[in-house]
């Protein structure tokens, strides 16, 4: 194998790649099939899955449906095995979660907040600590997401909250984990792309749609980041012609006319600053003029980006899926005539989320888990876990979640 010249570089290789099929395919796939999935021979399977359960990182529980004779056996997260904490801070609450490989997510504690940067991190960062001390060693990382930009070393501007360059990792503390700072949308896509409907799609586009709306360009499974990390802003280019100057400092951003915020402002409500989700809410429940207006602003931009990126897929998470849903019509005329003639006769499919408003929370947990699954950090897991015994667990404690403890 590439980079692996030792036979313990290549069991080392071979650890880490069972652990991520495992993770990819949510533990769902029996041995003999990540076997020959990951063509290995069985009894090097075999020595792999027994040395991953003993280092308490794979535990395995017969399949619910099998042949007559032994068991099928389908290797899945150890009920001590690693978790990520992952985070959506959006612009009211925020929300942490615990996440096992596998991907399977179990929300810790969910808080509305003042919008201000002390006001959210810093009882943020004490809630990670407290359920980091109640996990233990588990805990391998955190990812924590934002409805904005996010600069390299975690420097943060949420234009809508008035934040500009935000120290994310000072106001989180000391006693946070290995830490990951994305933006949501990027986060979301990621997610998409893993467990959503971007899997398998060279080319994609995700657009995802709260109090306003952020969109980035999915290649092979990867959201671009651009050249500093802030790449996931389709939402701040002047795609349907408007004037209004944004928080962001430009004027006539896409954002402006998709979202909670365009919502409350059709029916002449309060907006900005993380205010009237509830309000935002029932506008969308009950206005079809004010969701259609949405729509079509939402369908021309998609227009614009399918003509400059000619995604094959096109999938929409947030407030996106209920526009989708309640004015798809509006949404697609808009958007068809827009598109040049090339790409009418072909268009690319347009979908809501397979993750709904999961999509930054497992996005932050994916985000973690890359950086764990590797030789190294698999290596030092295993050096540094508490001693704990080889027991084998019981069924009863795998099956019930210790997330909550």
């Amino acid at each position: 194998m590439i980079g692996a010249t030792t036979s313990g570089e290549l069991r080392a290789h071979n650890r880490v790649r069972l652990l991520r099929a495992v993770h990819d395919c949510g533990a769902t796939r029996t041995r003999s099939q990540l076997t020959r999935d990951l063509r290995l021979a069985r009894g090097t399977a075999s020595v792999l899955v027994a040395g991953l359960a003993e280092d308490e990182l794979l535990h395995e529980e017969p399949a619910r449906e099998h042949a007559r004779g032994r068991p099928t056996q389908v290797p899945g997260p150890h009920p001590r095995g690693p978790l990520a904490l992952a985070v959506d801070v959006r612009e009211d609450a925020w929300e942490l979660a615990a996440c096992e490989l596998g991907g399977r997510t179990e929300t810790l504690d969910l808080r509305p907040h003042d919008g201000t940067p002390e006001g959210v991190l810093r009882p943020l960062g004490e809630a990670v600590a407290a359920h980091r001390r109640r996990l233990g060693h588990r805990v391998v990382g955190l990812g924590v997401a934002f409805a904005g930009p996010v600069r390299h070393g975690g420097l943060v501007d949420i234009a809508h909250l008035g934040w500009r360059s935000v120290d994310v990792p000072r106001l989180l503390g000391p006693d946070v984990p290995a830490l990951v700072v994305g933006n949501d949308t990027a986060f979301a896509a990621l997610a998409e792309a893993r467990r959503g409907r971007l899997q398998g799609v060279r080319v994609g586009v995700h657009l995802h749609v709260d109090f306003d709306l952020g969109g980035v360009l999915v290649v092979d499974g990867r959201p671009l980041g651009g050249a500093s990390g802030t790449g996931a802003e389709f939402g701040h280019m002047p795609l349907t012609g408007g004037d209004r100057p944004c928080p962001c400092g430009a004027i006539g951003c896409w954002s402006m006319d998709v979202g909670a915020n365009a919502l409350l402002r059709h029916v002449g409500l309060a907006y900005g600053g993380g205010r009237g989700r509830a309000q935002a809410e029932r506008v969308l429940a009950a206005s079809e003029e004010a969701v259609a207006a949405n729509a079509r602003a939402l369908g021309r931009g998609i227009a614009a980006l399918v003509n400059a990126h000619d995604p094959e897929v096109v999938t929409l998470s947030g407030h996106g899926v209920e526009l989708r849903e309640r004015a798809g019509k509006a949404l697609l005329a808009a958007c068809e005539p827009r598109l040049m003639a090339i790409r009418r006769d072909h268009p690319p499919r347009i979908e809501g989320s397979a993750l709904g408003w999961r999509g930054a929370l497992v996005g932050g947990m994916e985000s973690v888990f890359d950086a764990f699954l590797t030789p190294e950090c698999v290596e030092m897991w295993r050096e540094n876990r508490p001693d704990q015994g080889r027991d084998t667990p019981e069924r009863q404690n795998v099956m019930n979640s210790t997330l909550k403890g």
